[in-house]
């Protein structure tokens, strides 16, 4: 009999339609022939499981009368027996894995209402599963988790049982929250929060998750996340040399997503919870195990975390959670709080201290729930009504730890009372006095008033060795100001920065301890990364702006522009590359562009657990640059060039000045020259060629307006390349690369293709636009960027081949790019000389000696007299004399910069078509 039915389920009988009443009336009777689970019939068992899910669901959509066969019969007891009979794991995974299955797609409520009823399900739930195998936890705790997104004011009935008191669904899965399965544990967050969720208003489940589970599991939580913390400082502590990391970005993974949860459970906005859960994270984490950590001694057993670890995790807390009672109170005691907020108070033992709970979470449900049982439960009436309480009463003190637990969540409100009493002890009263008895106040509270963890804070700026410290102080201000729950009252009152906010005075002592930092970061050995010096100015300007006023005293004004004007650039001009070498323009531009396209984002810096490991200089770490210090002359460089573009940002906003010198923008006409553009890849496209003053476009002629096109690409001149073409004069090949800070680094092309031209004239025309244009285009950024740097300035060159840029050019019409690279030492001999005279040599180009004192009539000495005077005097000889080729060129190559000093020179695009022509006849 078994051999034909199980031919006959596997779809090789005589039955066509597996998806019908009938079939499901065969499967019930293959369980009622089958009852008991052997060797020989357990294939069987499994695949009839299979095909009535599989009935169910198409009966969910298709027929009803699948549902009322399957309730009529009792079907699910079936399944239950199977489970009760300790079958093996091959039954359990596969009865599991289905059950899933079939909750996951029933979609009628009545369908649902069907497999809930007659409380199979809840068996299924507190069954003892082997959950050592962990195919059988998976499949376990993901059936949880698909039956708490079924929950709702009308399926929570079937879930929690008014009679017995008891939620299996809620109370079974938060006894895996401590599991060392990550997956187990976010499947059981997600159930909690089902369960918590505001759309369920049954009160007396609500009472019996306050009453029983509240307490017990919250505690356990806390303890929970406290001992990962723990660990997650003795990594910190023994991973000095960075080998570790990957444990520790899991430790604070970790972390991060217990603050997600907490916040996620206080949004629900549950009064109730939110009452016991920051009672708890405030009395039992966060006040004994972060602040108190901040002004523990270190060779105290009593600390727990160091510092560090305690201000970073702090800074994750104001930037992820915004309950406001619980920040508020937070604050308060980092802030305007002393030691006095750990003294127990009388008739409280133990409040805020880090402790682990007197029994497991497992334990304490288990005692709760048998405990229930044991009462009777009677109907209220006005004959029993207030007996419950008598009996508790009556019960006293022999409640043993069940009793200390009520007490615990009955006293919620209680120890409320106390920690407002004590936060009031912090509390200044508030008057109305103006900004100068204000600011009078809050030095004198300041100076007479203990705050030994605002002391702490504002102490640990001090960046005279490293970094290391300040940064998590910088991230906790800017947490706290940026936090959405924290009261304002608070931060005006303490004159701490409070972004988009009106104000008349801010914090002398924190303003001044802000510009020590940038003064630090600012010398040439200074131990401050980028980061941090970014994350100061940003604090500096919520202290000092007001709208749209700067509120800043002089005194710290000028402290600023010293350090711009007068450090950072001694800085770049002394232990930095020479700006006269090509690899500075880019590293200059790069810089610029990576500070404005990419600010610093403070909730992405506090999710990296690379900061917590003391800073490091090398890159072989993987450490973002901002994020380290640097390490070998072009890095040195890139943060001299990024530590000056801070300051002077800052300036300038503080001033109120915009930026005039870095504009990005640039109108010119220019005219076009058809070509063929071939790529590497043997593909051609009919083109024009435009060059303007800083970049070569590639047009192509719009069809249908005349007169217009659409540019297809455009590269910048100074990362061009240009070279002719062997076999075709008429020829060139274009290579514009990438930039790259790597001086050692192979450039990367974003275009290669060969030029093909009408003839060869237009040929030598545009090699020459290209050419000269590249010369003209890097130095004239250079030229600006050594004016911002108060270096030495070569005079302007004049127009070449018509680009139209002249010395009184305006200077917001020189772009920069913003790409990167590096310098030249103190000690060099030519570091008075025209620093951007290497930028100017061109391959082909012919090379000019030193002029010689001697005058001669050679056509070269003459050329040579002329570049270095720059007088046409020296023109016009040389013009008279032999009339030579070479006297040309060489005029030609290093004579025509020069001559824009003369008050009597000719316009340049004149000079040039006359040495053309003069050229042209000569030859």
């Amino acid at each position: 009999m078994f051999g034909r039915s199980r031919s006959w389920v596997g779809g090789q009988g005589k039955a066509k339609n597996i998806h019908s009443l009938d079939h499901l009336k065969y499967m019930y009777h293959v369980l009622t022939k089958n009852t008991t689970v052997t060797d020989h019939n357990r294939n069987l068992l499994v695949e009839t499981i299979r095909s009535i899910t599989e009935i169910l669901i198409w009966g969910d959509q298709n027929d009803s009368s699948v549902f009322d066969f399957f309730l009529e019969k009792n079907m699910f007891a079936f399944f239950l027996n199977i489970l009760r009979q300790k079958s093996g794991r091959y039954v359990c995974v596969q009865l599991l894995q289905t059950l899933n299955i079939l909750f996951e797609n029933i979609s009628h409520e009545t369908s649902l209402y069907y497999l809930l009823s007659n409380n199979h399900v809840n068996s299924i739930i507190v069954h003892k599963f082997d959950f050592s195998d962990e195919e059988i936890m998976a499949y376990y705790i993901s059936f949880l988790k698909t039956l708490s997104l079924k929950l709702n004011n009308h399926t929570v009935h079937f879930f929690y049982n008014e009679h017995t008191n008891d939620f299996a669904l809620y109370t079974e899965a938060i006894k895996f929250f401590n599991h060392p399965e990550s997956m187990v544990r976010i499947a059981v967050r997600t159930i909690t929060l089902n369960v918590y969720k505001g759309e369920l208003d049954n009160q007396h489940m609500l009472h019996y998750i306050r009453d029983k589970t509240a307490v017990p599991y919250f505690s356990n939580l806390v303890w929970f996340i406290g001992s990962h913390v723990i660990e997650l400082d003795k990594c910190v502590q023994t991973d000095e040399e960075h080998r570790n990391r990957g444990k520790l970005s899991d430790l604070v993974a970790e972390h991060l997503d217990h603050l997600h949860y907490l916040n996620d459970i206080l949004i629900i906005n549950c009064e109730f919870l939110n009452d016991v859960l920051t009672d708890h994270l405030l009395n039992r984490l966060f006040l004994p195990l972060y602040v108190y950590s901040l002004v523990i001694p270190e060779t105290s057993e009593e600390r727990k975390i160091n510092p560090q670890v305690s201000l970073y995790l702090l800074s994750q807390v104001f930037l992820i959670i915004h309950y406001q009672p619980m920040v508020n109170a937070l604050a308060e005691v980092i802030l305007n709080g002393d030691l006095s907020v750990f003294t127990p108070q009388t008739d409280i033992h133990s409040v805020r201290c880090f402790t682990k709970p007197l029994e497991s979470l497992e334990r304490s449900l288990e005692l709760s729930r048998h405990r229930g049982r044991k009462r009777t439960q009677k109907r209220p009436n006005y004959k029993n009504l207030g007996e419950e309480e008598d009996d508790e009463r009556a019960r006293g003190g022999g409640g043993g730890v069940e009793e200390g637990w009520d007490d615990d969540s009955r006293g919620g409100e209680r120890e409320g009372e106390i920690e407002m009493v004590v936060m009031d002890k912090c509390k200044v009263t508030e008057q109305n006095i103006t900004d100068e008895e204000k600011t009078a106040a809050a030095t004198r509270t300041h100076t007479q008033r203990s705050r030994p963890f605002l002391d702490m804070v504002y102490s640990a700026l001090d960046c005279t060795n490293d970094d290391y410290h300040a940064l998590f102080v910088l991230c906790l201000l800017y947490a706290v100001s940026h936090s959405k729950g924290i009261n304002r009252d608070l931060l005006e009152r303490l004159q701490l920065p409070v972004p988009d906010q009106e104000k008349s005075s801010y914090s002398l002592v924190l303003v001044e301890r802000l510009i020590r930092v940038m003064s630090q970061a600012s010398q040439p050995d200074g131990k401050v990364r980028l980061a941090t010096l970014e994350l100061s100015c940003l604090l500096l300007k919520q202290s000092v702006l007001s709208g749209n006023q700067c509120i800043i005293k002089d005194v710290h004004l000028a402290c600023l522009e010293v350090q711009h004007t007068q450090t950072c650039t001694h800085y770049i001009r002394t232990h930095t590359y020479s700006p006269g070498e090509e690899i500075f323009l880019d590293m200059f531009e790069d810089e610029y562009r990576s500070m404005t396209s990419k600010p610093l984002n403070v909730e992405y810096l506090m999710m990296d657990a690379s900061v917590l490991l003391p800073p490091t200089g090398t890159p072989l770490t993987g450490i973002d640059f901002v994020k380290r210090l640097p390490c070998g002359d072009v890095e040195k460089t890139r943060r001299a060039i990024r530590v000056f573009f801070m300051l002077r940002s800052l300036s300038l906003q503080l001033q109120g000045e915009p930026e005039t010198q870095l504009k990005t923008h640039t109108e010119k006409q220019n005219d076009l020259i058809a070509c063929m553009v071939v790529s590497k890849d043997g593909g051609q496209a009919q083109r024009f060629l435009a060059v303007d003053v800083y970049q070569m476009s590639l047009v192509e002629p719009e069809t249908k307006r005349l007169g217009w096109g659409v540019v297809k690409f455009a590269g910048l001149l100074q990362d061009m390349q240009v070279s002719g073409v062997e076999d075709d004069s008429r020829a060139l090949n274009i290579v514009i690369h990438k930039p790259s800070s790597n001086p050692h680094a192979k450039p990367l092309p974003i275009l290669q293709a060969n030029f093909i031209f009408a003839d060869h004239i237009r040929c030598i025309i545009a090699k020459q636009r290209l050419a000269k244009g590249r010369i003209q285009a890097r130095r004239m950024k250079m030229q600006r960027i050594a004016a911002l740097l108060d270096l030495p300035v070569q005079p302007s060159a004049t127009e070449v081949l018509g680009f139209g840029q002249t010395a009184n050019a305006s200077p917001s019409g020189l772009p920069f790019r913003f790409y990167e690279q590096s310098r030249r030492g103190p000690n060099d001999p030519t570091a008075n000389r025209a620093v951007f005279a290497s930028v100017d040599k061109v391959p082909g180009d012919i090379q000019i000696p030193p002029p010689s004192t001697n005058q001669t009539n050679d056509p070269g000495d003459v050329a040579a007299t002329a570049a270095s005077t720059g007088c046409c005097a020296s023109l016009a000889v040389m013009l008279n004399v032999n009339k030579k080729p070479l006297a040309v060129a060489a005029l030609s190559s290093s004579c025509k910069a020069r001559l824009n000093g003369c008050d009597w020179c000719l316009d340049l695009e004149k000079l040039e078509m006359g040495l053309n022509g003069l050229l042209a006849r000569l030859t």
